[in-house]
């Protein structure tokens, strides 16, 4: 999400602060990590996405669903050859201001809205089968006007402030990373009952900033993208602290991938798409063990062929398969990584 950072003779250090937070130092593994050969599937998509590419994932056949904030926000669905199938939730009570899409393991789509504080469930018929939130009332707004804070910390069970990801472990329970305005990963089981909540604003363990993307590997463990503290936290089934990796800079987007050897994707997004005095030391995808060991990384910033520009969010339910989403460059990329050669000691 871009951020609109004023700084005045005041608050030159808190302004070059986040900066830096949101990548502008680079990944500590970066220097020392292989580069992952890897090819562009070009105009994969055969429908001008027209907006800000937020959201991409894939069900069990191959679909491709891409949201696109584009006067209100659309959510698409292309079929494994890129073609256009559908439009889902026009109309809808929670879409506004989309944040992110994904597929869970019954191929129900997920649309995550930061705008409305709701995320929609739908059959993968299009059916609304559950909303998780509510849109805020219009009272509240008011704290939202010029001067007013956007930090809430409410912490409440059953309402958000611009909640960013959704994502599942095998019991089906609901994992929600919450967000812009609060500080916190939720947890509900599979019929949205509130179970716990974790999190305040900061940068001490359990504390986040930004907490941007989530990601829920076979054994349960939740893996948080603490993207203004440029760090991954992973936490256990019961959302309690259990490491933090920090060498892969600011992660906007984080995805595991399926199969019996599950590997995890970080990406240490280019801020604006527009600041390149940060392009050289962001812009790469790291593929890691789940234990945080880096395995090599691919992509830099920029805005051409092969170059990402604020990865939103990604997909990798195939390791070698990855789909991105990029919000300044207005565009969702299909990335197809080159098996690595192993060497043998």
């Amino acid at each position: 999400m871009r951020r609109l950072a004023v700084c005045s003779a005041v608050g030159v250090l808190l302004c070059a602060g986040f900066l830096l937070a949101q990548g502008g130092a680079p990944a500590k593994a970066k220097a020392t990590t292989p580069e992952i050969p890897f090819e562009i599937v070009a105009n994969f998509f055969k429908t001008p996405l027209l907006g800000e590419a937020v959201g991409v994932a894939t069900n069990s056949k191959g679909h491709v669903f891409v949201e696109v904030r584009s006067g209100e926000t659309k959510l698409m669905e292309f079929d494994q050859n890129g073609a256009f199938v559908r439009e889902l939730g026009v109309g809808s009570y929670g879409m506004a201001f989309g944040h992110a899409v994904r597929v869970d393991r019954y191929d129900n789509i997920w649309a995550v809205d930061e705008g409305t504080n709701v995320i929609m469930k739908f059959s993968p018929e299009g059916k609304i089968l559950m909303v998780l939130g509510k849109r805020p009332d219009p009272l509240e707004q008011l704290a939202l006007m010029p001067g007013g804070g956007q930090y809430s910390g409410a912490n409440k069970p059953y309402s958000f402030h611009r909640q960013t990801d959704v994502a599942w472990d095998a019991q089906d329970n609901i994992f929600v990373s919450d967000g812009y305005g609060d500080s916190r990963v939720v947890k509900y089981d599979k019929t949205g009952r509130f179970i716990k909540s974790v999190g305040t604003r900061g940068n001490g363990p359990l504390q986040f900033s930004t907490p941007h993307a989530i990601a829920v590997d076979a054994k349960g463990l939740v893996y948080v993208a603490d993207r203004g503290n440029s760090r991954i936290q992973v936490l256990d089934n019961d959302l309690n602290l259990k490491t933090i990796y920090d060498n892969v800079g600011a992660p906007w987007a984080v995805c595991i991938s399926e199969g019996a050897h599950q590997y995890l994707y970080s990406s240490n997004s280019f801020p604006t798409g527009n600041n390149f005095d940060q392009a050289g030391t962001t812009g790469e995808i790291y593929k890691m063990e789940l234990d945080g060991t880096v395995l090599g990384r691919f992509g830099k910033a920029g805005h051409g062929p092969k170059e990402f520009s604020s990865i939103h969010q990604m997909d990798c339910r195939n390791p070698n398969e990855i789909y991105v989403a990029e919000i300044t460059e207005w565009r969702a990329t299909k990335v197809l990584l080159r098996p690595q050669q192993r060497t043998n000691n």
